[in-house]
């Protein structure tokens, strides 16, 4: 990314809420066909000198947050990009200007990457990513880059279904599940647990475990309900990941404001189990995840047909109970 005189934020100001009108900044997250990102080096002169970051720049009055991306990526890297996807977008405020990113992912492009601008260049797994120094404002780019589209929810409604259902999610190549065990009992969760758990590692799959439920061994992370959300001041200590559910924009801005990586927001279409609840809609949801800078998921009616809507929406991808176990 091209210097635009940006400067290190101060620590806690996590607020989308900034006096003036943002620097607009295109960036991507480019991924090859192995899977690794590419990040670069700011050259130490320049303002947050010395850090990785993903490549882009500033977006140009006559430009699309996506033309500005293919140009910038063009001109720093010689790749010429054939399609970039929305995956989150992150305002932020620096001491004396404010940003706003615009981040696609490119996993389509053609061209050998070449640093035409002289900045240092290398190729990450996305777990890698944490090893490196990015400025601030790159945290919530870092984990999108990590979280797949697909968030599957596996519910304990009939206890016999559990592991043919978590079998038929790995089979699919889901790579994120939750285990949300409210019904069974303690014994029945840890045997359960003690079985699925090999089986998702196997698969590179992490699997979080619903706060409802007091048992953390052997798996990645925490999923919050939103009354633990709320109950909560500070991140957990010792939360590999930290996901929760949120209903509105005071549950996001919790969420944002204790450290947790990611949210599902719902319900935003209606579902089999609460036909007549209400709903938020598409455009409700975009105005909600707008207002933080995390990545999160739709949940409530969704199929795997609503994918490509969540993410022009500005969500990080679907959030289902049974879309994944569709045949």
């Amino acid at each position: 990314m091209r210097n635009i005189g940006l400067r290190r934020k101060a620590k806690g100001t996590r607020r989308k809420v900034f006096p003036s009108f943002p620097l607009q900044v295109a960036v991507g997250v480019v991924k090859n066909p192995e899977g690794k990102i590419l990040i670069s080096l700011r050259h130490a002169a320049l303002h947050q000198g010395g850090l990785w970051e993903f490549p882009g720049g500033k977006i140009e009055a006559s430009e699309t947050a996506e033309l500005a991306l293919a140009r910038e990526l063009k001109e720093e890297l010689n790749i010429t990009v054939s399609a970039a996807t929305p995956l989150i977008t992150v305002s932020h405020q620096y001491p004396d200007l404010s940003v706003q990113l615009k981040v696609f992912l490119v996993e389509q492009f053609s061209g050998e990457v070449k640093s035409l601008e002289g900045q240092p260049f290398k190729w990450v797994t996305p777990a890698e990513l944490g090893y490196y120094a990015f400025p601030a404002a790159n945290q919530p780019i870092i984990t999108a880059a990590r979280l797949p589209p697909y968030y599957a929810i596996l519910d304990d409604t009939d206890e016999s279904l559990l592991l043919p259902n978590l079998q038929k999610l790995l089979n699919r190549g889901i790579k994120l599940i939750q285990a949300r065990l409210k019904n069974l009992s303690p014994a029945a969760v840890a045997t359960f647990i003690e079985q699925a758990y090999p089986l998702c590692q196997q698969q590179q799959a992490l699997l979080l475990m619903n706060s409802a439920v007091d048992y953390l061994a052997q798996v990645d992370g925490i999923h919050l309900t939103s009354q633990h959300l709320m109950a909560l001041s500070k991140r957990p200590e010792n939360s590999q990941w930290l996901a929760a559910s949120c209903h509105n924009l005071e549950q996001l801005q919790q969420a944002q404001n204790i450290g947790v990586d990611f949210a599902v927001l719902a319900p935003v279409l209606a579902t089999q189990t609460h036909p007549g609840a209400e709903t938020l809609g598409w455009e409700i949801f975009s105005n909600l995840i707008a207002q933080v800078n995390l990545p999160v998921y739709a949940l409530g009616g969704m199929s795997e047909s609503c994918l490509a809507t969540a993410r022009q929406s500005g969500g990080q991808g679907i959030a289902a109970i049974r879309a994944f176990l569709v045949d």
